[in-house]
């Protein structure tokens, strides 16, 4: 019997849908801050959307240009499908970069309710080398055989059908590399998509790291077999073991701001 099947490692569930709703924009707001916490922001670029579950053809994303680490539940605001913002704070401003990735993503995927992008320093470097990660290390088993890459680079996502392209090559997957841009994760909750998206870019920097220390002595890091991969990609690389690995991030984050981002 695993750790997970001795723990109670599943989100809560709502007989209530704007109760739901609250949470969920409380638990956005946290994974914001999260994403301050560890870097990810880069001026204005970035975004993290939940599904609404009150309406389930819109979603909740961060205003364009308001700071991470800033971010209050009260902030965030509501998109339905046609781009449209119908509710949220005193900033309404939409990053038309955001709404054509996750509207996308969000149509082709009912199975997911969380996306998350970020311009991440390690993220965007390997996604220079328009290849897959490699499976060298039990971290990256999360991600065998269940991540792409998106090849085609074409400026800032301002068009639907890049959009649309991006999500049709994301598949069934739980992660993208985009070539030249960054990381994509997604996952059925918030706090998967979360997880997905630190530790692909932990991953993407203990890749590099190794090929560097690799390299000058014309060596080149170990991958683990198929096998031993496909069955730990079972023990740590489900929706359910996404979920209950960001528990400490979500934990620590309202620890050090008390839970600020509430309001």
């Amino acid at each position: 019997m695993t750790l997970l099947q001795l723990t109670n490692a599943s989100p809560p569930k709502f007989e209530d849908p704007y109760k739901e709703r609250d949470y969920l924009k409380t638990r956005l707001a946290a994974a914001f801050r999260i994403f301050g916490k560890y870097g990810f922001d880069e001026g204005v670029a970035g975004h993290i959307t939940v599904r609404d579950p009150v309406r389930h053809d819109c979603f909740w994303v961060n205003p364009f240009g308001n700071a991470f680490s800033l971010i209050n539940k009260s902030d965030l605001i509501l998109v339905d499908e046609d781009g449209n913002v119908l509710d949220g704070g005193e900033n309404r401003l939409l990053n038309k970069a955001a709404f054509m990735i996750h509207s996308a993503i969000h149509k082709a995927r009912p199975d997911v309710n969380a996306a998350a992008h970020s311009h991440s320093i390690y993220g965007r470097t390997f996604c220079t080398l328009g290849r897959k990660l490699d499976t060298i290390t039990q971290d990256a088993c999360a991600f065998h055989n269940d991540h792409v890459v998106y090849q085609d680079y074409n400026g800032v996502v301002l068009a639907e059908e890049e959009g649309k392209n991006i999500a049709d090559c994301l598949g069934n997957t739980k992660a993208a590399l985009l070539q030249n841009h960054g990381l994509l994760t997604v996952g059925k909750t918030i706090e998967e998509a979360v997880f997905w998206f630190v530790s692909m870019e932990r991953c993407c920097q203990s890749q590099l790291l190794a090929e560097a220390a690799a390299g000058p002595r014309g060596e080149k890091p170990i991958i683990i077999d198929e096998e031993d991969a496909v069955c730990t990609h079972g023990q740590v690389g489900t929706p359910r073991a996404g979920y209950f690995s960001a528990k400490p991030l979500f934990d620590v984050i309202d620890k050090e701001t008390g839970k600020d981002y509430m309001v």
